[in-house]
C-alpha cells in the first residue's frame, strides 16, 4: 500500500523526522536494554495508531483523490502531464479535506507537545521525542522509502550524538572557566583593596610630611626673626662698647691730670720748699712761667692745627665708605669705557648697515627694473597628468629651480613615452660602450618604478661580488644577462634616456652620475656603508630591540660616528630626524624609520641631509685646498706643490691616501708616481681646474680635525 502512494505525498512524508527506526538513538546509544524497551513501546504505539488511523486497512491517498493511482515513470511533479492529471483530479466529485490519517497524526503530535508543556523551559531532547515517534511511524508504514528515511534519521542521530559529546567535553572547561573567572575577580578585588590601603597610607604620609614642612617653615621664620634681633642687639652693643672705650680714655686722661695736680700740690706744700732761696725760687718761677708760655703756645698751635680732627672711629668708617665708593667708581668707569667702545662699534656697524641698505635698495630697484615677474606655477596643472592634485603633490616644498626640473621631467616623460624608437649614436670614441650601436633602437617604455627596481637590482649585483670590470661594461653585461643579448642594447638606451631625464630621483641621478663617470663607485659605496654603520650603531644601543632611542642617545651616536662634524651640522641631522628645539632629551625617536625608502627609492629627510652635508664638506675641502695653493683656476700646479698643499690642508692624511688623491688628480697609476723630494715632481704639471674636477669625482674627504687659525 505504501508503494502506491503518490510522489508528492511520499516526498512530504520523507521530509519529516520521527523516532522509532532501527537506528540507535542518542539516549540509548550506549544502553542496549533501553533500546529494546523503547522499540517495544514504539511498536505497541504503532499498532494502536495504525488501527486507529487507517480506514479500510490502507492509507488515504490524499491529495490524489484516487486509491489506485501510481506514480508514472519518468514524469516530474511540475511537468504539464502532471498538472493535467492534477486538474482532472480536481474535477473529481470527492471532498478536498485532509486525510484522516494525517489529521490523526497531527492531533497526536499536538497532544504529545501539550503533555510536555512547551510553555515552560523543558528539555530539548524530550521536545524531539514526539517528532521521532511520528517519523518512526512513517518509516514503518512506507516500506518502499524505509531505507532512505532510516539513513536520513541515522545521519541526524549520529550528528546529534556527536554534538552532545562535544557539549559534554566542554562542560568541564566551562566549569574551569567559571572557577578561573572567580579567582581572577578575587585577585582583582584583593589588588584593589591593597592599592586602596597603600593609597591611604601614602595620603597619611603626605599629610604628615606637609605638617612637617609647615613646622620647619615656622621654625625657619622664628630663627630668621631671632637672627635679625641678635644682629640689632649686636649693633647696639658695638655702639655701647665704642662709647665706653671713648669714655674710658677720657677718664684715664682726667685721672692722669688729677694725679699730676696732686703731685704739684704736694710738692708745693712740702716743708722743704719754704726754706729755699728766694732768688732760686724767683728763677724757678721765671722758668715755670716761660714753660707755661711755651706750653700755652704749643696748646694754641695744637688747637689751631687739630681743632677740626674727628675721632678715629668716625675716620675709619669714613675711610671704609670712601674705599667702597672708589671701587664703585672704578667699576662704573670700566663699564662706561666698555659701553663707549660698544657704542662706537654700533655706530660703525650702523654706518656700514646704512651703506649695505642703500646698496641693496639700489640692487633691488635694478632687479625690479630688469627682472621678469615670477611664474604662476598653478598653470602647470593643465599640463601635468593627474591635474591640480598631482601637481600640488609634486610641487610641495620645492623652489622655482626645482619646479622647473619637475616640469621638464613631466613633459619629457610624455615625449619619451610617445617615442617608439631611439636613433643610435654610432661607434664613436666619445660614445659610451653600452650605447655603441647603429640604426634604430626600440623603446621598451617601462614605468618609472620598473626602472628604479632594475637599477636597485644592478647595484645589488655589483656590490654582491667584487667586479674588476668598469661600471659601464658591467651595466651592459647585466642587461645582457637579464634580458638577453638581443634586447640588451634596447634596454640600455631606454634606461639611459630615463635616468638622464629624471634628475629629481635619487636612485636615477646617482646611477647616472656613476655611469657617466661624474662620480666614482666609491662615493656611492662609502655613503651606503656609512648609513649601514650608523644604523648598526643605533641597533647596538637599542638593547631592548624596540626600535626607539632617546634624543640624547641619538645625539651621542651622531657625534661618535661623525666626530669631525660641527655642532650646527649635528643639530641639522637631529632636526631632519624629528628633533625640535622644544623637545626634551627623554623624547623617543623611531630610528628605523629614518632609513626607509618609498616606492620610487626616495630616502627620508635624514638620509638626504647626510648626503647634502657630505657634498658640502667635499666642496669646502676642495675650496680649502685651492686656498692653500694660492693659485687661480687657470694656473697650473705641479705634483710636489699639490702634495704639500694636501698635507697642509689635512695633516691627518696618510701616505697611501695622498698617493690615491695624486693619482686621480694627475691621472697616473700609483706605481708611476715619483717619491716625495724627487726632481721629477716639478716636471709633472696639470691645470688647477682640471685637478679639482678630477678630485671632485672620487670620495675625497677630511680625515682629521681642521687646525685652528692663528689669532689676529
Amino acid at each position: 500500500m505504501a508503494s502506491q502512494q503518490p510522489w508528492c505525498c511520499s516526498f512530504s512524508s520523507a521530509s519529516r523526522s520521527q523516532p522509532g527506526s532501527s537506528e540507535v538513538t542518542t539516549d540509548n546509544f550506549f544502553l542496549p536494554e533501553a533500546k529494546s524497551t523503547q522499540k517495544r513501546k514504539l511498536s505497541q504505539k504503532r499498532k494502536t495508531l495504525s488501527f486507529q488511523f487507517s480506514t479500510d486497512g490502507h492509507l488515504s491517498p490524499w491529495p490524489t483523490y484516487t486509491s489506485g493511482q501510481t506514480i508514472l515513470q519518468n514524469r516530474k511533479p511540475c511537468s504539464d502531464a502532471y498538472q493535467k492529471r492534477a486538474g482532472s483530479w480536481q474535477q473529481q466529485p470527492f471532498g478536498t479535506g485532509k486525510p484522516r490519517y494525517l489529521e490523526q497524526l497531527e492531533n497526536y503530535l499536538r497532544k504529545e507537545l501539550l503533555l510536555l508543556d512547551l510553555g515552560t523551559d523543558s528539555n530539548q531532547e524530550l521536545r524531539l521525542q514526539p517528532y521521532r515517534e511520528i517519523f518512526e511511524f512513517f518509516i514503518e508504514d512506507f516500506k518502499t522509502y524505509k531505507p532512505l528515511l532510516s539513513s536520513i534519521k541515522n545521519a541526524y542521530e549520529v550528528m546529534l550524538a556527536h554534538q552532545r559529546e562535544k557539549i559534554r567535553a566542554l562542560e568541564p572547561l566551562k566549569a574551569k572557566l567559571v572557577t578561573v573567572n572567580e579567582d581572577c575577580n578575587e585577585r582583582i578585588l584583593a589588588m584593589r583593596a591593597e592599592e586602596k590601603y597603600e593609597i591611604s597610607v601614602l595620603k597619611k604620609e603626605k599629610m604628615n610630611l606637609l605638617k612637617l614642612i609647615d613646622k620647619k617653615n615656622e621654625e625657619k621664620i622664628s630663627l630668621q626673626s631671632e637672627v635679625t634681633k641678635l644682629r640689632k642687639n649686636l649693633a647696639e652693643e658695638y655702639l655701647h662698647y665704642l662709647t665706653e672705650r671713648d669714655a674710658r680714655k677720657i677718664l684715664i686722661a682726667d685721672l692722669n691730670e688729677l694725679r699730676y695736680q696732686r703731685e704739684d700740690m704736694s710738692l708745693a706744700q712740702s716743708p722743704g720748699v719754704w726754706g729755699e732761696d728766694p732768688v732760686k725760687l724767683t728763677l724757678a718761677l721765671k722758668t715755670a712761667r716761660q714753660d707755661l708760655t711755651r706750653t700755652q703756645m704749643e696748646l694754641n698751635t695744637m688747637k689751631a692745627n687739630f681743632g677740626d680732627v674727628v675721632p678715629r672711629r668716625d675716620f675709619e668708617m669714613q675711610e671704609k665708605t670712601n674705599r667702597d665708593l672708589q671701587e664703585q667708581l672704578d667699576s662704573l668707569r670700566a663699564d662706561y669705557e666698555e659701553v663707549r667702545k660698544e657704542h662706537e662699534l654700533l655706530l660703525q656697524l650702523h654706518v656700514s648697515t646704512l651703506k649695505e641698505r642703500d646698496q641693496f635698495f639700489s640692487e633691488l630697484q635694478e632687479i625690479q627694473r630688469t627682472s621678469t615677474p615670477r611664474p604662476d606655477w598653478s598653470k602647470c596643472k593643465d599640463v601635468v597628468a593627474g591635474g591640480l592634485e598631482r601637481w600640488q603633490m609634486l610641487a610641495e616644498g620645492k623652489n622655482s629651480d626645482q619646479l622647473v626640473d619637475v616640469l621638464l621631467e613631466e613633459i619629457g616623460e610624455g615625449l619619451l613615452r610617445e617615442k617608439d624608437f631611439f636613433p643610435a649614436l654610432g661607434y664613436g670614441e666619445a660614445i659610451p660602450t653600452f650605447l655603441q650601436y647603429e640604426g634604430l633602437v626600440e623603446n621598451k617604455k617601462p614605468t618609472k618604478k620598473e626602472v628604479i627596481n632594475l637599477l636597485k637590482d644592478a647595484w645589488k649585483e655589483r656590490l654582491a661580488e667584487e667586479q674588476k670590470e668598469k661600471f659601464p661594461d658591467f651595466f651592459f653585461n647585466f642587461l645582457e644577462h637579464r634580458f638577453g643579448p638581443s634586447d640588451a642594447i634596447a634596454w640600455a638606451y631606454t634606461i639611459f634616456e630615463n635616468i638622464k631625464l629624471f634628475r629629481s630621483s635619487e636612485v636615477m641621478s646617482q646611477f647616472y652620475a656613476v655611469l657617466m663617470g661624474k662620480w666614482s663607485e666609491s662615493v656611492y659605496v662609502n655613503q651606503k656603508e656609512t648609513i649601514a654603520q650608523l644604523l648598526k650603531d643605533m641597533t647596538n644601543v637599542d638593547t631592548q630591540n624596540e626600535g626607539l632611542l632617546t634624543m640624547e642617545q641619538f645625539s651621542t651616536i651622531l657625534k661618535n660616528t661623525f666626530p669631525l662634524k660641527k655642532e650646527e651640522q649635528i643639530q641639522e641631522l637631529m632636526e631632519a630626524g624629528g628633533w625640535h628645539p622644544k623637545s626634551s632629551d627623554a623624547d623617543l625617536l623611531n630610528y628605523r624609520s629614518l632609513f626607509m625608502e618609498d616606492e620610487e627609492g626616495q630616502s627620508e629627510p635624514f638620509v638626504q641631509k647626510l648626503w647634502e652635508q657630505y657634498m658640502n664638506e667635499k666642496d669646502n675641502y676642495l675650496h680649502d685646498l685651492k686656498k692653500e695653493l694660492g693659485l687661480e683656476l687657470h694656473d697650473e700646479v705641479n705634483l710636489s706643490k699639490l702634495r704639500r698643499a694636501l698635507m697642509n690642508t689635512d695633516s691627518s692624511l696618510d701616505k697611501q691616501t695622498v698617493n690615491t688623491y695624486m693619482s686621480q688628480a694627475f691621472q697616473l697609476p700609483v706605481s708611476e708616481l715619483p717619491e716625495e723630494g724627487d726632481e721629477m715632481e716639478a716636471g709633472i704639471v696639470v691645470g688647477l681646474q682640471t685637478a679639482l674636477e678630477r678630485l671632485q669625482v672620487i670620495d675625497i674627504r677630511r680625515m682629521g680635525p681642521r687646525e685652528p687659525e692663528p689669532a689676529s
